[in-house]
């Protein structure tokens, strides 16, 4: 008996007995979110607690992983430099999305495309070209420093906490400038007029009228900033190490290297999973205080406001966290990507293409990875776009009755570091009977798993805006639901789920947290790859690889623009 035949009997079955058979698809999509959101998550917690053979339960790994001050010493280190992030991502997002959303600074456009770059270039590898930059012995600031001024001691060093702050925030800065930039773009500018009228400037009124007004905006991207520099693993790994400050998941890493204890890592992680919800529920709380709302019976005018003489001292601020963040690192990168040794600086003679022939053609490993993860990335980013959908037209149509438990599962990866995550697929695929350690597999569903919250948003959006009276027409006619889907709903949203394809594609193909604790050998991507060269000194052929991680991105989000739009990234991240 065929497998066609066998579900035309059930089918058959259930019609004779007055109950829609698609029930059972809804119910195995379902199973199939809770598979890779609730096991991993439970695992972690139960692997806490587990001795070593795993034959009874335990709370000493609480105690082996919180016993040592050391141990303590790196949450500590963590959440001050979470906070030192924080706060300088604000000081460069907030003054830019105000001169972009709501000034007439010029060259905005141009301000914009840079800070969206900042955001699509790894954050491991703008810690490199900051290394290049700012190393106390040979970076360019630095030599240039001596040059100049004949002095024995560098000007910066990059491997210190402030150095691993500025990397961080130079990355991370594009999550506050998107939520309040999109945020100024809603409020009407009506409350500023009437400051002005009252002889209020432009400043005093940003700072007294504006800049309230989008504060749950600015609070919701300081706490994701927070969180996502809490979770970076390359960065600390470049920079914190070095420097011999430790941070949570440089010793997580520790923790994994021979003899593996998983348990301790488990246990010293779930702390950092609680700081995640307790901010989350202190921002609700802030939040539910007080009360932002513009009241007037239309939607508004905006006006933009001048700026007069202060148009380039602004542009002179947007310019200086652009260079910081792009322009600077990425220069010598590039220096480095094209020459034989990046010490020797720019001349003819050092130039040369090897680094590219080394990592596309020679190098077996930097051949693989590049094909892991474009292949990795695609397959997560499918999966997670086609689950998304499913469980957004589920809830949104009410399909199933807990199918609120659904949205929040799907949601639910935004609070789990990725790390954690990691430790926590770990800890689920990694023992027998799956043994799923270092296979393609688990870090297809672990990236699928990181990139569920953004692809169900864009998702829910996209079946929200389809009416369910479209459907029903098809149904009248004879159609059945998923002929509905598929003739109405999928044509509706192919421009949606394509920008919301490639949001999810870009971070994913760049993904390090998650992958250094579960990629094997045969399995390696390009930011493990390039952690591993970065490791061997290998700087050359690591801008080399960077590059080609690089120009794949910039080809995807170019595709993003002609198929979405140029400002599809900073609409569906919003």
């Amino acid at each position: 008996m065929s497998l066609a035949t066998s579900i035309g009997e059930v089918r058959t079955r259930l019609a004779n007995r007055g109950v829609d058979w698609t029930i059972l698809i809804w119910i195995a999509l379902a199973a199939i979110l809770i598979f890779i959101v609730v096991n991993p998550l439970a695992r972690l917690v139960l692997s806490s607690f587990e001795v070593v053979d795993g034959k009874g339960y335990t709370i000493d790994n609480y105690f082996a992983a919180y016993g040592r001050w050391r141990y303590v010493q790196a949450l500590l280190n963590t959440l001050v430099m979470g906070a030192g992030v924080a706060v300088l991502s604000a000081l460069f997002a907030v003054p830019l999305a105000w001169a972009c959303a709501r000034t007439d600074m010029p060259f905005k456009n141009f301000i914009r495309i840079s800070v969206l770059a900042a955001f699509v270039t790894p954050p491991y590898l703008g810690a490199v070209g900051w290394v290049l930059l700012a190393g106390p012995n040979s970076g360019w600031i630095n030599r240039a420093w001596v040059a100049l001024t004949g002095a024995t001691e560098p000007l910066v060093n990059v491997f210190s906490l402030g150095g691993l702050i500025l990397i961080m925030a130079c990355n991370l800065f594009f999550f506050i400038f998107v939520f309040v930039t999109a945020a100024l773009e809603l409020v009407s500018t009506e409350m500023e007029d009437a400051a002005n009228v009252l002889g209020a400037g432009a400043f005093r009124t940003a700072f007294r009228i504006t800049l309230p007004l989008v504060y749950p905006a600015i609070l919701g991207g300081v706490i994701v900033v927070f969180l996502q520099s809490l979770a970076l693993f390359g960065v600390p790994a470049l920079i914190a190490i070095p420097a011999r400050y430790p941070v949570v998941t440089t010793q997580l890493w520790q923790f994994f290297e021979s003899p593996v204890r998983v348990e301790v890592a488990a246990a010293y992680a779930i702390p950092l999973l609680g700081i995640t919800i307790s901010l989350l529920g202190l921002q609700r709380w802030l939040l539910r205080r007080k009360g932002f709302v513009v009241v007037t019976g239309k939607g508004g005018e905006r006006r933009i406001t001048k700026l007069g003489a202060w148009r380039l001292p602004l542009l002179g601020y947007a310019l200086f966290v652009c260079a910081l963040s792009v322009l600077m690192p990425m220069v010598v990168l590039v220096q480095a990507a094209f020459s034989r040794a990046w010490g020797r600086g720019f001349s003819f003679d050092n130039l040369t293409l090897s680094n590219f022939q080394f990592v596309l053609f020679e190098h077996h490993g930097a051949r693989q990875a590049v094909f892991n993860s474009i292949t990795y990335a695609a397959i997560a980013a499918f999966f997670a776009i086609s689950l998304s959908l499913c469980i957004a037209y589920i809830v949104n149509r009410k399909l199933l009755r807990f199918s609120g438990v659904l949205a929040f599962l799907c949601m639910a990866p935004f609070v789990i570091p990725g790390i954690v995550l990691a430790i926590g697929f770990y800890a689920a695929y990694a023992p027998p009977p799956l043994a799923l350690y270092g296979t393609a597999l688990i870090l297809i569903l672990s990236f699928t798993t990181r990139a569920l919250p953004i692809s169900y948003t864009n998702s829910a959006a996209g079946i929200r805006s389809v009416h369910p009276e479209m459907e029903e027409a098809v149904r009248v006619l004879g159609g059945g639901r998923f002929t509905a889907i598929r003739r109405v709903v999928a044509p509706l949203l192919k421009r949606s789920l394509v920008g919301a394809w490639i949001l999810v594609f870009i971070p994913t193909c760049q993904e390090l947290s998650t992958a250094i604790f579960l990629t094997g050998p045969n399995t390696r991507v390009m930011s493990v790859l390039m952690l591993d060269f970065s490791e061997e000194g290998k700087l050359e052929q690591l801008s080399a690889l960077g590059g080609v991680l690089l120009v794949i991105t910039i080809a995807i989000v170019a595709l993003g623009f002609r198929i979405v739009g140029r400002d599809f990234m900073l609409r569906r991240i919003s």
